[in-house]
C-alpha cells in the first residue's frame, strides 16, 4: 500500500536536491541563465510540496492555496527555463496571467462554490498550459537539432500532461483522485508525477551537457585573442573543402595574409599594442568576406581566409578588397593610432592537390613570400609555373 503522506514528503527531499543541483550548476556557470529558472522550479515546487503535505493534516484553506500556488510556479519556472535555454524572451506576463486565474478558480471554487473537481480542473490548467508553451522549442527547436535531453525533457512533459489531463477527467466523471480522498490511485499518480518530475530535470541537465559540452567544442576551435577560428578549426574547414571539391570538381581558394613588420610594432610600441592591431585587423578582414567564408588566425601575425566556391580571380577579387580596406585605415592613421600593412598569398584548389591541404597552404605561402618579396603591402597569386620555372608567378595587377 503507497502511503500518501511519506510519497509528498519524498517529492519535497527530492525537489529540495534537485535545487541544490541546479544552485551548484547556477554558481558553476554564471552565465547558464537557464539554471537560474530552474532552480527557482526546484525551490517553489519543494515549498509547494510541503504545503501540500500540510494539507493532508490540517483543515485549512491556506496550505491548499500555498500548495497550489507553488506547484504552478514551479511549472512555470520550469517553462521559462526552457525559453532562456534557446534564448527566447521569459513569458512573464503569460505565466503571471496563467497562474493568477488558475489561482482565481481555486479560490472561488473553494469559497463561493465548493467543488473539488473543478479545483482540480483549474490546477491542471495552471500546470499544463506554461508546460504546453514549451513544448515546441524542446520538440522544434530554431536550430534545427533536436537534443536527447530536449526530447527526453519533451516527451517527459507530455507524459505530465497527460496525467494531469486524466486526473481532471476522472474527477470530472464522479471519481474521487484529489489528495484529500488519499485512494491509492491518487497515491499511484503521485508516485508517478514524482518520478517524471525528476526525469524531467534529469532532461535539463542533459540540455544543459551538451550546450555546455558544445560551447567547449567551439571555444577549442576558436581563437582567444582574435575570436576566429584557430589552425585546428582551419584544418578542419580544409580537409571538408579539398574532398568536396574532389568529389564536385568546383574549385575554391585559400588566403595567406601575413602583418607586415608586426615584430616591429611589437618591439616599439609593445605587445599590448600588437594584441589590439591582430584584433582591429579580423574586425577590418571581415567587414570584407562574404556569408560562408571563414578568417583564421593560424599563428602570431598569420591569418587564412577559406573562399568556398570561389576560383582563382574571385580570390584576387577578395585578397584586394581586404587589401584596400587596410590601406584605407593606414592613410587614416593618426596619433597613437598604429597604421597596418599586410601581404596576402592567393591558391586555388586544382585535381593535383586532392584531398592535401597541406599542399594548398604550401602554395598560397609560395605566393606570399612573392608579394612580400615584390616589396610587401601587395598580393600575389599562385599560378602553375612550367617545368623548368618552378618559381610561382605574380599576376595581381591582371586580376585588380
Amino acid at each position: 500500500m503507497l502511503n500518501v503522506p511519506t510519497l509528498w514528503t519524498v517529492f519535497v527531499v527530492n525537489f529540495l536536491a534537485l535545487g541544490l543541483i541546479w544552485a551548484y550548476v547556477t554558481r558553476s556557470y554564471p552565465k547558464f541563465a537557464a539554471a537560474r529558472f530552474w532552480m527557482a522550479s526546484a525551490f517553489v515546487g519543494a515549498t509547494g510540496a510541503v504545503a501540500a503535505l500540510i494539507r493532508l493534516f490540517v483543515e485549512s484553506p491556506l496550505p491548499l492555496l500555498i500548495g497550489g500556488a507553488g506547484i504552478i510556479a514551479a511549472c512555470c519556472f520550469a517553462a521559462m527555463g526552457i525559453q532562456r535555454f534557446y534564448d527566447r524572451p521569459v513569458s512573464w506576463r503569460v505565466m503571471v496571467a496563467t497562474g493568477v486565474l488558475s489561482l482565481s478558480g481555486v479560490v472561488f471554487f473553494k469559497v463561493v462554490f465548493d467543488s473539488i473537481p473543478l479545483r482540480m480542473l483549474c490546477y491542471t490548467i495552471g500546470q499544463a498550459v506554461p508546460l504546453a508553451l514549451s513544448m515546441h522549442l524542446l520538440l522544434s527547436p530554431p536550430e534545427g537539432r533536436v537534443s536527447p535531453g530536449a526530447r527526453l525533457s519533451g516527451i517527459v512533459i507530455i507524459t505530465i500532461i497527460a496525467i494531469l489531463a486524466a486526473r481532471t477527467v476522472g474527477n470530472l466523471l464522479g471519481g474521487d483522485l484529489s489528495p484529500i480522498a488519499g485512494s491509492q490511485s491518487h497515491a499511484v499518480m503521485v508516485l508517478g508525477l514524482m518520478f517524471l518530475s525528476m526525469t524531467l530535470n534529469f532532461g535539463f541537465l542533459l540540455m544543459a551537457m551538451d550546450r555546455l559540452r558544445n560551447e567547449v567544442a567551439d571555444l577549442a576551435l576558436l581563437d582567444d585573442l582574435t575570436g576566429v577560428a584557430n589552425r585546428r578549426h582551419l584544418l578542419q574547414r580544409l580537409t571538408e573543402e579539398c574532398a568536396r571539391s574532389e568529389r564536385s570538381g568546383e574549385p575554391f581558394s585559400l588566403l595567406v595574409i601575413d602583418l607586415d613588420g608586426f615584430k616591429t610594432i611589437n618591439d616599439t610600441h609593445g605587445h599590448a599594442a600588437g594584441d589590439a592591431c591582430l584584433r582591429h585587423f579580423t574586425l577590418m578582414a571581415q567587414t570584407r568576406l562574404r556569408p560562408g567564408d571563414m578568417l583564421a588566425r593560424t599563428g602570431g601575425d598569420e591569418f587564412c581566409v577559406v573562399l568556398p566556391s570561389s576560383s582563382l580571380r574571385e580570390g584576387a577579387l577578395i585578397a584586394r578588397r581586404i587589401l584596400d580596406v587596410c590601406r584605407q585605415d593606414a592613410a587614416a592613421c593618426s596619433g597613437k593610432d598604429i597604421p597596418i600593412s599586410i601581404s596576402i598569398g592567393v591558391a586555388e584548389w586544382d585535381r593535383s592537390i586532392g584531398q592535401f591541404p597541406d599542399t594548398l597552404m604550401a602554395h598560397a605561402d609560395h605566393a606570399l613570400y612573392a608579394a612580400k618579396k615584390n616589396g610587401k603591402n601587395d598580393f600575389a597569386i599562385y599560378d602553375q609555373a612550367p617545368p623548368l620555372s618552378p618559381e610561382p608567378v605574380e599576376a595581381a595587377r591582371k586580376f585588380a
